[in-house]
């Protein structure tokens, strides 16, 4: 057995899951020569959220970003997570802007590229896949892991098959929620490595409790690589320490050969920026409990804050416990989705207004009739044909790759925002989130030509716009 490997996830999913990605650019640069001594497989730095968190809170150029991690980080691969056709998006975008965003990803330093596909539908990582391999990137195809009467270890190993032959340089255990069992994990490397010969990861939360003895069991049956966050930024709904599975696997057969004092310069390093976002109220205590309402409805921990704050805002947070029970039923309607982002959203919302309405179905969110309709892909189960009907008031639905529908957006999008474009890789920061990149560009305009950008913003706060 090699040695496993470690994938270090503190400048991405760990801050993402733990204070909504607002981690900012200064707070990481000082520590990445740190961090790219230490041996790591990869450092996730990139994708998921922090692309919209950089324009939307923090003011900041996502591309910029990049460029400056990339420029500290000399030796350790750099790694994003990308959402398949949805890009960072929480829609489909046309094949172009999928190509580009690619190539430009890869341009400025990125090493390996996540893709999965909240639906498991491998139609919709194809041109996100080709266009790694066409930029001689590393494509990591990830399977998003859900329980339910169809997801097994059967299905699994065969769409990781399905992922090796599109091309996938490696693949993915992508355990969003928690969800994965120890004896579970076990199982589950196994099926897949006896039908695949490239590296196996595994991605999970500690969101149930279960994370260090899932890694444990999982590389007990052979898996390569596990995601690990350095422990100020790990546990709760972030992931297990680093030097907690380094430790445990120090003088195995498995052991990661990493330096558990160089993680100490690393753990000392985010210790007081953790007590700064505790203070803050960034980083809630509640966040870093153990949520068993995961296991029990597979709620992952930010659908679970999303769903609190939904009630709330409608002044019935008293329900709670009546949408938790809706959701599984929701899930099973629309074809059993794995919940993570967008489906997760989707599916939650849903469930609210089922209850809050007091009739399932009463209202119906345009999102969830697109799942319906097949605008995300094909459901893990086809859909009730009589559902269907009910909510839609037709049969018909999409049964071939939603981004088929597409026409090619680039040249369409670079003329709506000529006076703004800096670099090449704005249009692609508009093409994802139009208004507030619109908003980061007047931003920018503003510091370079040194307008008083605080006067107009205490404008905008009389005149909201």
């Amino acid at each position: 057995m090699a040695k496993v490997k470690i994938t270090e996830t503190v400048l991405r999913d760990s801050h993402q899951s733990l204070i909504a990605t607002r981690m900012t650019t200064e707070e990481m640069l000082p520590i990445l020569s740190e961090l790219d001594k230490v041996g790591y497989h990869s450092l996730e730095a990139w994708g998921g959220a922090t692309f919209d968190s950089c324009l939307r809170f923090l003011d900041e150029d996502p591309w910029d970003r990049l460029r400056k991690i990339r420029a500290e980080v000399k030796n350790t691969k750099l790694q994003m997570l990308f959402r398949g056709q949805n890009i960072l998006g929480y829609r489909h975008y046309a094949d172009d802007v999928v190509e580009y965003f690619v190539q430009k990803s890869i341009a400025n330093g990125i090493d390996i590229i996540r893709i999965f596909d909240a639906l498991n539908d491998p139609r919709n990582l194809e041109t996100a896949i080709k266009a790694t391999k066409k930029e001689g990137g590393h494509v990591q195809a990830a399977i998003s892991y859900t329980i339910s009467p169809v997801h097994n270890n059967e299905y699994f190993a065969n769409y990781a098959k399905t992922l090796e032959d599109m091309g996938a340089d490696s693949i993915c255990i992508k355990d969003m929620a928690g969800l994965l069992l120890p004896y579970s994990a076990y199982d589950l490397v196994k099926a897949i490595k006896e039908k695949i010969s490239i590296p196996v990861q595994l991605h999970t939360h500690y969101t149930t409790g279960l994370a260090s003895m899932t890694i444990l069991k999982a590389v007990e049956a052979g898996v390569d690589i596990v995601d690990c966050a350095i422990s100020p930024m790990a546990m709760g709904t972030s992931q297990a320490p680093t030097e907690s599975i380094v430790a445990t696997l120090q003088g195995t057969e498995y052991d990661t050969g990493l330096d558990l004092q160089q993680l100490d310069k690393i753990n000392r390093y985010f210790t007081p920026i953790r007590e700064k976002y505790i203070k803050s109220g960034l980083l809630d205590p509640k966040v870093l409990k153990v949520n068993i309402n995961t296991l029990l409805y597979q709620v992952p921990g930010g659908m679970y804050s999303n769903l609190l704050s939904q009630l709330k805002n409608a002044g019935k947070e008293e329900l709670l416990s009546e949408v938790l029970e809706e959701v599984p039923r929701v899930r099973a309607d629309a074809g059993y989705l794995p919940l993570v982002t967008p489906t997760s959203q989707i599916v939650g919302t849903q469930a609210v207004m089922n209850v809050l309405t007091g009739e399932r179905y009463k209202m119906v969110t345009n999102e969830f009739k697109g799942i319906l309709k097949g605008e995300y892909g094909k459901t893990p189960v086809d859909i009730d044909p009589e559902f269907r009907k009910s909510i839609l008031g037709t049969y018909d639905h999409i049964d071939y790759r939603p981004a088929d529908d597409l026409e090619p957006e680039l040249d369409k999008l670079r003329s709506e925002i000529a006076q703004y474009i800096e670099q090449d890789e704005d249009v692609l920061s508009y093409a994802l989130f139009e208004k507030v990149a619109l908003k980061f560009f007047e931003s920018r305009k503003a510091k370079k030509y040194g307008l008083d950008a605080e006067a107009e913003d205490k404008e905008l706060k009389v005149h909201p716009v």
